[in-house]
């Protein structure tokens, strides 16, 4: 279990921990004890090698009077989830019950007054030597009752030297055990400290019967060394006493005992073990050794074997308060519980983040993906592990398995400030420990997760009706108030929760907090990191204040250096995140878990369908059931959120029964999206359909594009639910709606762009022209304003980067030179953003002007159609048009010749309808004819057109002069307006 340290070492150990129990000053005798602090005796493990190195295992403080460390962390850097090698746990058999107590003392004879007379000093030397079996005279090898004893040698001379009185003490009784433990023949070192423990605890009890300060204080200080020796037994056997140390934890046969039995364990034992989990990294790692022991030997057994010891050392082990300790904080649980340092095990821990991506900047590609898939490998092995004990103790009976289902619950909703704004990472569990948390628990819900849904009528909605574990109170709902939503919950429903429901709910609100959370964590770091390398070039241009004064420089650097240290651990991290993240199994896991969430969700809205048996009808009911409207928000965010990950960055994995299910979740929630009132979370449904349609290796629409393209209930819902969507977004009460629309637009214009070549698509938006003419001109008239905002600051953008590009070009002040940079980047970060979303529109336009003439030429539209083309045309053609000319206008997708080419195409679709000709002669603002005789000249210069197309070009524009001049006519045949009209 430990590793070897040199003799010296130990020795040392010993003498320090002798001069703090005498609280004598300790000189430093070596630059390794110098490298330690005072309060702990630890060795690190190295902060490179590699993986498969063990590690040095840390010693724990045992001095009472310091304040409890910081929780401590697992070396994962070793990759290994267990320092024990060698024969599985089943080769120990339970020890049985000795036919007399090895661990009943005698009680000296108290006869003739002689306890009455007894000093404090000559009582304390009689109970150490009674409880810990020691003796100073080398001639007393037994005591009365024919136990052995332990000379201690050591002892004896040194208080010979110091001419003190030849008895026992607490000052002296860890040299004294060290020599005990030493000398124990036969008999294990944690066997002796068990025994001494078992007698000590008895005589603590008794002392409290009859309470005496003095010797209680005596009694608990030997207490607490006690077990301190006892971790040491098991952890630091070759080290601490000189013995080799074991391939099984010495815990494992006391924990096959019944806790009543001499030599078991009682709860006593491992409440007190669990106590010190906070300080002591060691006493975690001697409960995890023995449990991960006792689950690799249960694994090798079956009913024809002994297992029943082993199950009632798991019970045993669950029944302690070691398992789940009340009024725990986030951030300790796992340090402070029996399977909290099982989960926390992850190579998210700071040591193996800084180990396996040291030097983060000066990494390639290649070594970042060995790292990564090596970390992969040994986490699916821990998670593999974790899944085995969890089973071990889900299937020991009803009790264990209620204990297991608590400690889920206490672990997801003592973490909800994990999907805050602003997490503290000091007050909630790490992103190691809760993703730990969220694959097993997708693990335990495959039993019932079959192909056919065979069991999805086994999830109880009303569970969250029934005192639920998972804590729901102050989540946002889908479609409710906090006021609706207690009212409802408040109606208590009957009956008792199945192990399903359990299972499926407490999974849903893991993947919020753990996965999905980590998932935050990242992408704010992503955005930490950008603005912290802007900060170190800015403070970069200050070195130049400093190269004269070489004691400030020094203060510069060192200042730049601990800057950019923070910045590489926050680069390692990212690289161990996603890692974990982006693990191929572990998300197939989960989109598999999601795949049942969102038949379950759309089952819950559609009552009476058997989907996916039978088909979503759409829309959805008016009256929205009161159950769903009552969920926590997290239930399609967990599906939103999960799916836009994967559609981003790993989308081979997404099979095409999950793509048929996300589609329809997506088009049902868009196409009745009343019944989510989130728009952000209805933007998400929209967000995963355009990553779906990002063509990858072998499919150029992409995951979702053939669905979306093909699939029957897409070509029959698909385009109303997007524009109702478009509609829908204009007002999303955040404060920054206005800017939000136009990135939910740009997504919606790349969906239709990609399923337009099928003309069912055209039917349908010819049809909702004509059946809902209301909602047709609504979404026309959005489009047409985003048309002329985006264009308009575009091309204003686009003049003052014109400007100002010239003005920089002079000689200015150094401040007037830094305000216009400034200003310069501000509109190139404008042009660059709105320059995108432009082409779009536009050619979103040309698509439904082609398709849809008469539509778009309706009165109601017409004419604001008329006036935003001849306005942008006038500014792409027109005399101000040379002030666009910009450097590297490729740099904003900024291609003139292609914008005036779709432009004139909305002409030319729009050229055989009468009232669009009129429209445009009408237009007194922009309609100018020469723009139209220069953009024939652009347009036949740089062969922007076919020949057919500028003679139709050519002809538009004649009709529009001939337009213009019959209006023009009309107007002076009406002649002027009578003044009583005025």
């Amino acid at each position: 279990m430990a590793d070897s340290i040199s003799d010296s070492d130990a020795d040392k150990i010993r003498n320090k921990r002798l001069a703090k129990l005498a609280n004598q000053p300790q000189s430093p005798t070596s630059s390794w004890e110098n490298d330690k602090s005072a309060s702990s005796i630890s060795e690190q493990p190295a902060a490179s090698g590699p993986i498969d190195q063990p590690a040095s295992r840390p010693k724990i403080n045992i001095t009472s009077t310091l304040p409890p460390q910081q929780t401590p962390q697992n070396p994962f850097s070793q990759l290994g989830i267990s320092p024990a090698s060698g024969d599985g746990a089943s080769d120990y058999e339970p020890v049985a019950p000795p036919t007399q107590s090895l661990l009943k003392r005698s009680r000296p004879s108290e006869s003739n007054g002689v306890a009455a007379t007894e000093s404090l000093e000559t009582w304390e030397d009689r109970s150490l030597s009674a409880i810990f079996r020691l003796s100073l005279d080398p001639d007393k090898k037994h005591d009365h009752l024919g136990h052995i004893l332990y000379y201690a040698e050591g002892v004896r001379q040194e208080l010979e030297e110091q001419q003190a009185p030849l008895q026992l003490n607490v000052t002296v009784l860890e040299q004294a055990i060290l020599e005990a433990g030493s000398s124990t023949g036969k008999l294990s070192p944690f066997d002796y400290m068990l025994g001494c423990w078992k007698r000590i605890s008895k005589q603590l009890r008794t002392l409290k019967a009859k309470p005496d300060e003095a010797k209680l204080n005596i009694i608990r200080e030997a207490r607490r060394i006690c077990m301190s020796y006892c971790v040491f037994a098991v952890t630091m056997a070759d080290s601490m006493f000189g013995r080799e140390s074991p391939s099984l934890s010495p815990l494992l046969p006391h924990l096959l005992i019944e806790s009543e039995d001499d030599r078991g364990l009682c709860h006593e034992f491992l409440q007190e073990i669990s106590s010190r989990f906070a300080e002591d990294e060691t006493a975690q790692e001697a409960i995890v050794w023995a449990i991960e022991d006792l689950s690799r030997g249960l694994a090798k057994m079956t009913m024809n074997d002994n297992f029943k010891p082993y199950i009632l050392a798991m019970n045993v082990l669950i029944q302690s308060s070691l398992f789940l300790p009340s009024d725990i904080p986030a951030s300790t649980l796992e340090v402070q519980t029996l399977l909290g340092p099982f989960f926390q095990i992850s190579p998210l821990q700071a040591s193996v983040t800084t180990n396996y991506f040291s030097s983060p900047k000066t990494r390639d590609k290649g070594s970042i993906t060995n790292a990564q898939n090596a970390l992969r490998m040994t986490l699916r092995t821990h998670q593999s592990d974790l899944l085995d004990i969890t089973n071990h103790i889900i299937k020991t009976g009803k009790e264990s398995r209620e204990r297991m289902l608590d400690w889920f619950a206490r672990c997801i909703n003592q973490n909800h400030k994990r999907r805050a704004l602003r997490v503290d990472h000091k007050t909630v569990s790490s992103d190691g420990f809760m993703i730990n948390i969220t694959v097993t628990l997708d693990q335990l819900c495959e039993p019932f997760m079959d192909a056919s849904f065979s069991k999805i009528d086994r999830i109880d909605v009303d569970y969250l009706r029934r005192n639920p574990r998972v804590d729901i109170k102050e989540e946002t709902k889908l479609n409710a108030d906090q006021q609706r939503s207690d009212r409802f919950y408040s109606q208590k429903a009957e009956g008792q929760s199945n192990f399903i429901s359990e299972v499926f709910f407490l999974t849903l609100a893991a993947h919020h907090y753990g996965t999905e959370a980590a998932n935050s964590t990242l992408s704010q770091l992503e955005k930490e990191l950008k603005h912290m390398e802007k900060q170190i070039a800015a403070i970069e241009t200050d070195r130049a204040k400093f190269e004269r004064n070489p004691a400030q420089l020094a203060v510069f650097e060192r200042a730049l250096q601990k800057y950019k240290d923070q910045i590489d651990k926050g680069l390692s991290y990212k690289m161990a995140v996603q890692g974990v993240l982006l693990d191929e199994l572990t998300q197939a896991r989960s989109m598999q878990f999601m795949r049942y969430a969102m038949v379950w969700l759309l089952r819950l809205v559609s009552p009476g369908q058997s989907y996916p048996r039978q088909p979503i009808k759409l829309p959805l009911p008016e009256e929205e059931p009161e159950i769903f409207s009552c969920l926590p928000e997290y239930f399609i965010e967990d599906v939103v959120d999960n799916f836009k990950f994967i559609t981003r960055n790993m989308p081979q994995i997404v099979t095409t029964t999950q793509s048929d299910e996300l589609v329809v979740l997506c088009i049902t929630f868009l196409r009745s999206s009343e019944y989510i009132k989130n728009p952000y979370l209805k933007a998400g449904l929209v967000t995963i359909m355009f990553y779906g349609t990002w063509p990858i290796y072998g499919r150029t629409k992409g995951i979702l594009g053939d669905i979306l393209f093909a699939l029957p209930f897409a070509t029959e819902h698909l385009l109303h639910a997007l524009m109702k969507f478009y509609i829908e977004v204009e007002n999303t009460g955040a404060h920054t709606q206005f800017y939000d629309k136009f990135n939910i637009r740009y997504e919606i214009f790349q969906i239709i762009k990609c399923v337009w070549s099928n003309t069912v698509y055209r039917e349908r938006l010819s049809s909702e022209a004509k059946i809902n003419l209301d909602f047709f001109v609504r979404f026309v008239n959005l489009l047409l304003n985003d048309v002329t905002f985006v264009l308009d600051e575009t091309l204003s953008s686009l003049l003052k980067i014109h400007d100002l590009s010239e003005l920089l070009k002079t000689e200015l002040e150094p401040n007037i030179k830094t305000e216009k940079e400034e200003a310069l980047s501000e509109a190139q970060n404008r042009a660059k953003s709105y320059m995108q979303l432009a082409n779009e529109t536009v050619s979103m336009l040309k698509l439904f002007t082609e398709a849809l003439a008469d539509s778009f030429t309706m009165p109601e539209i017409v004419q604001r159609l008329a006036d935003m083309l001849d306005y942008n045309l006038d500014a792409l053609i027109g005399p101000k048009s040379v002030n666009l000319k910009v450097e590297r206008p490729e740099d904003y997708g900024f291609n003139p010749k292609v914008l005036l080419s779709e432009i004139t195409d909305v002409y030319l679709n729009l050229s055989e309808k009468e009232n669009f000709i009129t429209a445009v002669a009408r237009d007194g603002r922009s309609y100018k004819p020469e723009n139209f005789v220069n953009a024939a000249k652009v347009m036949e210069k740089h062969v922007l057109k076919p020949s057919e197309q500028l003679q139709a070009w050519k002809a538009l524009y004649a009709k529009f002069a001939k337009a213009k001049e019959i209006d023009m006519q009309a107007e002076e045949d009406l002649g002027d307006i009578p003044d009583e009209f005025l």
